[in-house]
């Protein structure tokens, strides 16, 4: 067997003004051929996951292109267009194939397309033809549309949010594309779109209600017959007609089957809707907490999640900090020019800069600070433990450790890196178990990574481009009636 891999994988959040043009994938990552093997094998990420069980199985898997960038905005046509376009060109000339493993989010959004993830995968199979078994792992997140599905023959997504199962999905997939490929299973795929929204302070699938749908699916997928179930909690800040929750089954040879399992599922997440909604804690009660008892306290800065698009670089926790007298806190800051500004001054050299919230979007303002360049690094990591997303490389860009006259230690970052790994910290010298209050730059991402220091962790309702309460947006796109937005929903 002769299988090709091939990918964009991008969470749009179509409420940032940073677009992901050629250069923010170019310096995020575009990996070809060797490359990708070079950069994901024996990852926990969907690719690591397809190229080690290829391996394994004696399938030849013949890498194309992966490309990847942190969550911003939507693609660029010019970007994806560019990508697609070579992807595509590979597998034409390289071809013919016996199956196609796809690496996307799921909840990409293009300039010019609202369903770039749907596109991909059609214009894929455009080329290979009807008979050849496509597969895919989605990102739990995904907004799954029905032309998705169509162009796809197998469609799993991450049970787990923070995403540390992606390899073990990935695994499973290429099994069922390889059955599939031999002739020994016929997949049918159902998809149900809910009507729903379910907030990002709910989507911890470690904490009811997630845990409780996901254990459902779980037993679903036990029935006879069926390949697969999935819950997907979609992604809230892509203003799309497609945004929202879904559930998707997968039968053998049974189109009836995979429905009523698919249906059965949504029943129960329509069910438990209204415990699917939060209200988070905001930033001055947070901070009440966070200094009360013993510490690490992990503080989640909701609105500056960066894993869901935001920029990193809010200020609001930290400027309260200040203005409260706050000691011993620990944060991340993409803050390119402070960056350059350490750099210039050198380790040792004392430094009076203002911090944060460059952009005019940005929460919080610059906030003003006085201290010692601590270390200089180039920000370069790697994580060995499976963490969100199952990502073992990453790359901050140049990077300076700023000791503040106000007690707060803060990691000045050229580029903004998801908080799901405590090797952000430590790889800098900086151990965030030593600290009273850390500030981590997300909502479910950095969970994995932070709960077996933390003694408490608190979703702290800050302002930003992922912010906790939807109605703070304006969509333009999204599907009506949707909950909680219109109470009935359907």
């Amino acid at each position: 067997m002769r299988f090709a891999t091939l990918g964009l994988f991008h969470e749009a959040n179509t409420f940032s003004p940073y677009k992901a043009d050629r250069r923010l994938f170019d310096n995020g990552g575009v990996f070809r051929g060797q490359e990708i093997v070079d950069e994901y094998a024996g990852s926990s990420t969907p690719a690591g996951g397809y190229l080690d069980e290829c391996r394994r199985l004696g399938v030849e898997l013949v890498p194309l292109l992966h490309a990847f960038v942190t969550p911003v905005g939507a693609i660029t046509q010019e970007a994806f267009e560019s990508l697609v376009g070579e992807m595509l060109e590979g597998l034409w000339e390289q071809g013919p194939w016996d199956g196609v493993l796809l690496n996307i989010h799921g909840a990409a959004v293009a300039e010019h397309l609202p369903d770039a993830d749907g596109e991909i995968a059609a214009r894929v199979r455009q080329i290979i033809g009807p008979g050849v078994p496509i597969g895919a792992v989605l990102d739990m997140h995904a907004n799954v549309s029905p032309e998705l599905v169509d162009a796809l023959t197998i469609t799993l997504a991450y049970q787990t949010n923070p995403h540390v199962d992606a390899r073990e999905r990935a695994i499973d997939c290429t099994r069922l594309v390889l059955a599939a490929a031999d002739g020994k299973i016929r997949p049918a795929q159902a998809l149900v779109q809910l009507p729903l929204v379910v907030n990002i302070a709910r989507q911890d699938t470690n904490e009811p209600p997630m845990a409780d749908l996901v254990d459902k699916a779980r037993a679903l997928a036990e029935e006879p017959g069926l390949l697969s179930v999935s819950l997907l909690e979609g992604f809230p800040y892509a203003d799309v007609p497609h945004m929202g929750m879904s559930c998707l089954a997968i039968a053998d040879g049974d189109a009836d089957h995979a429905q009523a399992a698919a249906q059965e599922l949504a029943d129960e997440v329509w069910r438990r809707r209204a415990d699917l909604q939060a209200r988070g804690t905001t930033v001055e009660d947070a901070l009440d907490l966070a200094v009360r008892g013993p510490g690490p306290v992990v503080l989640l800065d909701v609105g500056d999640n960066i894993g869901g698009g935001a920029p990193g670089d809010s200020t609001a926790i930290l400027q309260a900090a200040v203005a409260r007298g706050v000691r011993s806190l620990v944060q991340t800051l993409w803050d390119p020019e402070a960056v350059r500004r350490c750099v210039e001054a050198g380790v040792g050299t004392r430094v009076r800069l203002e911090v944060g919230a460059k952009n005019p979007h940005s929460a919080g303002r610059p906030v003003p600070v006085t201290g010692h360049v601590k270390t200089l690094s180039d920000g370069r990591f790697e994580e060995p433990k499976p963490t969100h997303g199952g990502y073992r490389f990453f790359d901050m860009g140049p990077t300076a450790v700023l000791e503040t006259d106000a007690g707060h230690t803060l990691v000045l970052t050229t580029k903004a890196i998801l908080s799901s790994s405590l090797q952000q910290l430590l790889s800098v010298g900086v151990d965030p178990s030593a600290y009273q209050v850390v500030v981590a730059k997300g909502v479910n991402s950095p969970r994995a990574a932070y709960a077996p220091i933390a003694k408490r962790m608190v979703v702290v309702d800050t302002d930003g481009v992922t912010a906790m309460g939807l109605e703070r947006f304006r969509y333009e796109h999204r599907r009506k009636p949707l909950y909680p937005f219109e109470p009935e929903g359907r």
